[in-house]
């Protein structure tokens, strides 16, 4: 008896085809004239590109258990379970698609995280900054998911607001009205926005003349140093890791960002879209870095897997002296799912161990 019926495979072999000819499409989307329809055959062919990594990856899995299970089980058995691990690959990869949309499509979840630092002062303790990374605004994230995002972070009351890169993937004209929301943003220090790749694939000169009339602070290997209760915290920003590739006059270098900084400011902290920089980070004596960048993989099973291209995956981890958040990424590239490593907002505050006053 076969797996599925004559209609489940036509309609199975009708959505492989559908999925061969839009995720293409989708990923070529932005240049169609048409909004609409570009808008569209990104959703769909997006879509079918999560559901396909998923069931491929699923049914590599199953094919890996069944050449074990051949060898071990006598051929009577081999068959059933053959047939009903062909319908749960199917079941579990659509699952998965309509859970990682919904995660992906609700409001990010507010990811409290206490950074513990020796000798900060006592003005310092209980500084907060709110981080949001990797939007992502584009074919599938529009205005109206940028103006909860604004709306959840102004409710955190923060001291400070990190945009930590990749908060588009398109051009100035194009997006504009959707990030305009971001003018909102409000905290009694500002808000400060480093680069991230997707910045550099879409305009990074025009993308940081945007982000600054929009209000943000634009660091680009350089500092500031705000007094917060009357003690000093520096802040410093870098370009992408990878910003050299586009611009050599861009080269990130944390250590360029410190220079000039008062050597006995309170905490300095250091906003780095990708991991990558934490170690020149730690050797250049920063506190705390925030990076986003990995999405925490975005989607089984390759929140598995991005360990093996970055430092650090997710959260708060340690390097040396240094302090390194990532986050898990506020929106989402790509396929519009967040199976398994849900969206974050980051209230980050800042604890000392042994207050100075």
């Amino acid at each position: 008896m076969p797996a599925f019926g004559f209609a489940g495979r036509v309609a199975g072999t009708a959505l492989l085809l559908a999925s061969w000819l839009l995720m293409p499409l989708a990923l070529q989307s932005r240049s169609m004239k048409n909004r609409r329809l570009a808008d569209f055959t990104a959703w769909a062919g997006l879509l079918a590109l999560g559901l396909f990594s998923t069931l491929l990856v699923s049914t590599l899995l199953r094919d890996i258990a069944l050449l074990a299970a051949d060898v071990i089980l006598p051929g009577r058995y081999f068959l059933p379970i053959a047939m009903r691990t062909a319908q749960a690959v199917v079941a579990f990869s659509l699952f998965a698609t309509v859970a990682g949309l919904w995660i992906a499509r609700g409001r990010p979840r507010v990811v409290a995280v206490d950074v513990p630092l020796s000798d900060l002062p006592q003005a310092l303790h209980g500084f907060s900054i709110a981080q949001i990374s990797d939007v992502h605004v584009g074919s599938t994230i529009k205005r109206g998911f940028v103006a909860a995002v604004v709306g959840a972070v102004n409710r955190l009351k923060a001291d400070l607001i990190a945009v930590t890169g990749d908060i588009v993937d398109g051009s100035v004209p194009a997006l504009a009205a959707h990030t305009a929301p971001l003018a909102l943003l409000n905290a009694r220090h500002g808000a400060f926005f480093v680069t991230g790749n997707h910045e550099y694939y879409s305009g990074e000169s025009a993308w940081s003349r945007e982000m600054t009339r929009l209000g943000m602070r634009v660091l680009k290997n350089e500092h500031v140093v705000l007094k917060h209760e009357g003690a000093s915290i520096v802040v410093a920003g870098v370009d992408d890791f990878g910003a050299q590739y586009f611009d050599p006059a861009q080269r990130s270098d944390p250590a360029a960002a410190l220079r000039g900084a008062p050597p006995d400011a309170g905490a300095k902290i250091l906003l780095a879209h990708q991991p990558k920089s934490a170690i020149a980070a730690a050797a250049a004596g920063y506190d705390l870095q925030i990076s986003g960048h990995t999405h925490g993989g975005q989607f089984w099973p390759w929140n598995l897997l991005v360990r093996y291209f970055q430092p650090f995956t997710a959260g708060l981890n340690r390097l040396k002296n240094l302090w390194v958040y990532v986050s898990r990424g506020t929106g989402y590239w790509g396929p519009p799912t967040r199976f398994g490593v849900p969206p974050e907002i980051t209230l980050l505050r800042l604890v000392a161990t042994n207050p100075v006053s």
